[in-house]
């Protein structure tokens, strides 16, 4: 099989379409770069609508915890203290039991034992209670000129949040939750690692990095396959997450805008 036919059998078998059989032997390089490309799908899927939907839940418990109602102050630390207390390996252990028997309850849970849904949750509500506390340590640093400011000029409430205190919050925090967008798309290499299963060998990248490993004995080819796929996304989400500082801080002197720094997190 050349090349170009394992990609028409391949490119989109970790989305079910294509060939439905693993290849189960003489592995070729281009064999392993297509399908492993193939499960990065679900990698970008995971991370994606986590940090697209945790954005704003994150945006909900900053405010909350930064709240005077002692009970709305109490329920996000708690919420926080939870998710960044535990590993992730075994915040989906325990959902994927919890979503099962759920199951066994109604019919309508059926879709929270499946990856594409039950694994997002966990994903969203890990990356919310972590970026929640970047966005609240930015709320606590914006500077009081501002806010003075604000109220010389008559605005309170949302509208000074929404104006004033929002764009600072965001221009502060922006390079922290770019490190944390960078490790959740690195993490969603748990999904199918942990209780989740992968229905029809239709995983993600690492899914299929390990499967290529058992087969061959070999892992010093699929693993840095799967390696130079994930610089490559790590890449592009700096140019996108970079774009955005840029634009958040626009209104800035060259001197006082806040650079992006990238720091390697070895233990989360």
């Amino acid at each position: 099989m050349s090349c170009y036919e394992t990609f028409q059998a391949y490119a989109f078998r970790s989305l079910g379409y294509g060939e439905r059989l693993l290849p189960k032997s003489e592995f070729t390089l281009c064999d392993q770069f297509v399908l492993i490309g193939s499960g990065l799908m679900w990698n970008i899927y995971f991370g994606a609508l986590a940090i697209l939907t945790g954005f704003f839940f994150a945006n909900a418990l900053a405010v909350a915890k930064n709240s005077d109602k002692r009970w709305l102050r109490g329920a996000a630390n708690g919420f926080i203290f939870v998710f960044r207390g535990s590993p992730l390996f075994i915040q989906f252990f325990f959902a994927y039991f919890l979503f099962l028997s759920l199951k066994s309850v109604s019919p309508l849970f059926n879709p929270l034992s499946a990856a594409w849904l039950g694994a997002l949750i966990v994903l969203f509500l890990n990356t919310s209670a972590y970026s929640a506390e970047i966005f609240y340590g930015a709320l606590r640093s914006i500077p009081k000129g501002d806010i003075e400011a604000a109220d010389a000029y008559g605005l309170s409430g949302w509208a000074r949040f929404r104006r004033v205190m929002w764009p600072t919050m965001m221009r502060l925090a922006w390079p922290a939750y770019t490190n944390e967008a960078i490790f959740l798309f690195h993490a969603t290499t748990l999904v199918f690692f942990s209780g989740f299963p992968a229905w029809r060998q239709q995983g993600d990248a690492l899914y299929y990095a390990n499967y290529f490993a058992d087969k061959t004995f070999n892992p010093f080819v699929p693993y840095p396959i799967l390696a130079f796929y994930f610089i490559l996304l790590t890449l592009c989400i700096i140019l996108l997450f970079g774009a955005i500082n840029k634009r958040l801080n626009r209104h800035l002197p060259q001197e006082r805008r806040s650079k992006m720094r990238f720091k390697m997190q070895l233990i989360r």
